[in-house]
This record gives C-alpha cells, sequence and structure tokens, in this order.
C-alpha cells in the first residue's frame, strides 16, 4: 500500500495530451479521503453486496483516480505507464468491464448522479440499507440538467444512502448565487455542508457522517485557472 505523499509520483507516470491535470488535482485529496477513510469498499470485497459504492461521475481526467485505485491494490501500478495506449485497460474515461473497482463506466458528465439515485434505490430495495453510495461531480458539470432532475426526486424520496461530493473550483458557467451549490440542493431537502477540499480530516468527517436523508458535501479546492 502507498501512502498520501507517493500519488504525486503515481501520477507522473501517466502522460499525454488527454491527461486534464487540473481536472484530475482538484479530486485528488476528496478521492484519497475517500478510499483511505470513509469507504467500505477494498480489493479483496470487489462483489460483497454490503460493500459501499463510489461513483466517479467527473469521469475527465481520471488520473487521481487510477492512482488512489492503484495505492490501495486495487490495480497494478504497473498500469499506470500505459495510460491511454492501445490495449491499455486505463483509458481516458474509466470502464467498469476493465478496470477492478471502478462502478460505472463515465465521462460523459451528467450521468453519475442520475445512476447513483437508482443505485441507491435498488439498494434500499433489497433490504441493503447499510452499504452508501458515493457520487463525485463537478460544479460546472451540475451545469447538466440530468443532475437536477435527480436532484429533486432524490430529495422528495428521501434517500438516506446517497452521498454527494461536488468538487467546486469555481468552473460552472454562471455561478450559483447566493447560498451557492449548498442552497441548489437544500432547497430540494438535502442536508448540505461545505468544507475545504484540502483538509482531510474536514473531509473525512463529513463525508462519515450519517443521516437519514441525502447528504451533499461542497469539497471547496482553488479556482480553475
Amino acid at each position: 500500500m502507498r501512502s498520501y505523499a507517493e500519488l504525486a509520483g503515481l501520477m507522473t507516470v501517466m502522460t499525454g495530451d488527454e491527461k486534464h491535470g487540473p481536472s484530475a488535482t482538484s479530486t485528488l485529496d476528496v478521492l484519497w479521503v475517500l478510499y483511505d477513510r470513509v469507504l467500505r469498499v477494498g480489493p479483496d470485497r470487489l462483489d460483497d453486496p454490503g460493500r459501499d459504492r463510489f461513483l466517479l461521475s467527473k469521469g475527465h481526467g481520471p488520473v487521481a483516480y487510477y492512482a488512489v485505485l492503484a495505492a490501495k491494490g486495487f490495480i497494478p501500478e504497473s498500469w499506470l505507464t500505459g495510460f491511454g495506449s492501445a490495449g491499455s485497460p486505463l483509458g481516458y474515461h474509466p470502464d467498469r468491464n476493465l478496470i477492478p473497482g471502478v462502478e460505472i463506466a463515465s465521462g460523459s458528465l451528467g450521468h453519475g448522479l442520475p445512476v447513483g439515485v437508482g443505485l441507491a434505490h435498488g439498494l434500499l430495495a433489497r433490504g441493503l440499507v447499510t452499504p452508501r453510495v458515493f457520487v463525485l461531480v463537478g460544479d460546472a458539470e451540475l451545469d447538466e440538467g440530468s443532475n437536477n432532475e435527480a436532484i429533486v426526486y432524490a430529495g422528495a424520496v428521501g434517500l438516506p444512502n446517497l452521498m454527494v461530493v461536488a468538487v467546486d473550483n469555481q468552473s460552472s458557467s454562471y455561478g450559483w448565487g447566493p447560498g451557492g451549490i449548498e442552497a441548489h440542493f437544500a432547497v430540494s431537502g438535502w442536508s448540505a455542508t461545505r468544507v475545504s477540499g484540502r483538509d482531510h480530516g474536514g473531509l473525512a468527517s463529513a463525508l462519515g457522517a450519517p443521516g437519514d436523508r441525502p447528504r451533499l458535501v461542497v469539497a471547496a479546492v482553488e479556482g480553475k485557472s
């Protein structure tokens, strides 16, 4: 197992024009805290019905995701050097059929949250009340209309096992107005909080908090330059 300090080195071995470095680094701390301190999942329980599910809806520039998966033993580190090459399982967008631990194929923005709502519903319907569904989105991705429908529906039915992490690097096309992203979710019945996306303790506390309705954590990071 690798440490957080070694993630930068793992990311460095992945190269190419489609690396999308800023998109990846904006998510790095959230991904690490999730896999290191929050998610009940591991390489030894990929098919365990009781595992937590993590959906990377912000699927562009997944090199931080791949680095964390390698650091935690889901995939061999040797895969990283082939990122984006012909025959490599590590494509420019994650593929659930090729990469152990990846729950959905993602990259087309706006799909992860609706899928997460359905997955959370499905787990409860099967009587699986312990597993939680975590969906990582970007603030600009929330401009997609499919997310708004998912937000309203999840709040209306009160899915207690659904957690959304919105990485906010102030790249949304029109901004969010008074109350920020939190107000957009709260008006639909979600609990919502904002923390620093670089504060591991704050992230772990917010992401690990239980609740009786869907929950949003806004992880604020430095603005996109």
